[in-house]
């Protein structure tokens, strides 16, 4: 049932990444110009993020399993769609329905992980979890730079989303055979109006994060910056409305009222600001400073990913020994592992500094792994199993919504500290200041795990009065 439910979450996150390493050839076979491109990889990303929310929720109105089943489907035809597209603008059409299929999909998996898993099977399925959004991360780089060099079947680019085909088709099939058909306890109506703000005020942060850069930060960008705050707050105030009627909002707020769940969801949108915004700018830095080509660059955050699964399957056994300490045990050795990478990019801005890159992400990798996987679990540990999909989805908008930001303000960042035509060392020096932000970003998560450690210790302490 879990391979099931992971080869999903794999798929998503893949594909996020794997357009990165296409866009050269996207922009030889279908003439896709830089715009274009952005709406291919941004496009994804917003339906992805935006529709979250909804997508958990329709989990809890109708069953996650058939959410889930649905989910995969329309993303293993979405994905065919992808890969015969002849112009880049059925690309971008595609990939945002692509986009919003894995909206569907996602939030079923760690609803289901909460709601049908056993409290002691949880933690080990959580931290399978964590293996395999890391592994699809730098899979997305290197097993998609080896895809495009081997042009199979003479598809090049196109294999990169007609592989999920296969693997959506069989993994729904397995779905309905393996998974638990868990039907919620009472039927109730989609809030469609409360579903559309959420959507709309998400959209109208994270569209301009993520093409304001490249288009130069014009006027629409800041209006729909400025639009998303009322359009924000009219959403909360119908969904307290909604509430107060006795009906059934898209974004349940008691939730947030559990101290633990906000400060993991909280958490979790800076973790994800720090590591998306950190692969980003090194990504810069190792093609842009050091001259590496995408597939070698890719191969230089192997081991990164190789030491995030590994202490994330070693992140279980050690909580069930020592607690939720882990937490702030892993905090700490990734920004042990981030210090180092500022320290060597300020002694040795050239290429020679490379080995010494790889290394200290790895130590941040094996931080991350300890880190990542449990504070999902101790985020949703509270969250009723009737709520599971909306909590999930909000988990998962809050690390797409960090991930965003943390590219578009970051990202910017080392672009204005690197200069109009950066050498080497301008893109160390870029880097070196952007990694002390994500220093001060990890910083926030260590503090933040310290409150869910607490949440759970008290949770513990009334289960045994309770049992008492």
């Amino acid at each position: 049932m879990l391979a099931v439910l992971l080869s999903a979450w794999f798929m998503a996150q893949f594909d996020f990444f794997v357009v990165n390493v296409a866009a050269p050839s996207l922009e030889h076979d279908l003439h896709t110009g830089p715009a274009a491109l952005e709406l291919i990889v941004g496009g994804y990303a917003f339906a992805y993020a935006s529709g979250m929310i909804t997508g958990g929720r329709l989990g809890d109105l109708f069953g996650h399993r058939r959410t889930f089943v649905a989910g995969l489907a329309a993303f293993a035809v979405t994905s065919l769609l992808c890969g015969i597209a002849v112009s880049p603008g059925q690309l971008v059409g595609a990939r945002l329905l692509q986009g919003f299929a894995g909206a569907v999909m996602v939030p079923q998996v760690l609803a289901t992980i909460t709601a049908t898993f056993p409290a002691h099977a949880r933690g080990r399925a959580m931290a399978w979890y964590g293996v395999a959004g890391g592994s699809a991360s730098v899979a997305g780089q290197v097993l998609g730079g080896l895809l495009l060099d081997a042009d199979v079947l003479g598809l090049g680019w196109r294999i990169l989303f007609l592989v999920n085909v296969p693997i959506g088709v069989a993994a729904a099939v397995l779905a309905m055979r393996f998974l638990p058909a868990v039907r919620p306890a009472r039927r109730a109506r989609l809030d469609l109006l409360g579903a559309s703000g959420v959507a709309l005020a998400l959209g109208l942060v994270l569209v301009p994060l993520a093409m304001g850069r490249t288009a130069g930060w014009p006027v629409w960008t800041w209006l729909c910056l400025a639009a998303a705050v009322p359009v924000g707050a009219a959403t909360v105030y119908w969904q307290r409305t909604l509430t107060a009627r006795g009906g059934d909002p898209v974004v349940d707020l008691t939730l947030f009222r559990e101290g633990s769940y906000l400060a993991g969801v909280v958490a979790q949108a800076a973790f994800m600001a720090y590591w998306a915004s950190l692969m980003f700018t090194l990504t810069l830095l190792l093609q842009g400073g050091f001259g590496l080509g995408p597939f070698e660059a890719g191969l230089a955050f192997a081991p990164t990913g190789v030491c995030f699964a590994g202490s994330s399957l070693l992140s279980r056994p050690l909580v069930q020994r020592y607690g939720l300490r882990i937490l702030q045990l892993g905090s700490i050795v990734t920004v042990t592992g981030l210090a180092a990478l500022t320290l060597v990019l300020a002694l040795r801005p050239d290429r020679g500094a490379l080995p010494w890159v790889i290394l200290t992400m790895a130590v941040a990798g094996v931080g991350n792994g300890l880190t990542f996987p449990q504070l999902i679990g101790a985020s949703l540990v509270r969250v009723p199993a009737r709520r599971a999909g909306t909590g999930a989805g909000v988990l998962t908008t809050a690390q797409q919504f960090g991930g965003a930001a943390g590219v578009a303000v970051i990202g910017a960042a080392f672009f204005a500290l690197a200069g109009p035509s950066p050498d080497t060392a301008d893109h160390a020096r870029a880097a070196m200041w952007t990694t002390l932000v994500s220093v001060a970003l990890t910083c926030v998560v260590t503090v933040l795990t310290i409150v869910l450690r607490r949440a759970a210790d008290r949770a513990a302490r009334a289960e045994k009065a309770a049992g008492g």
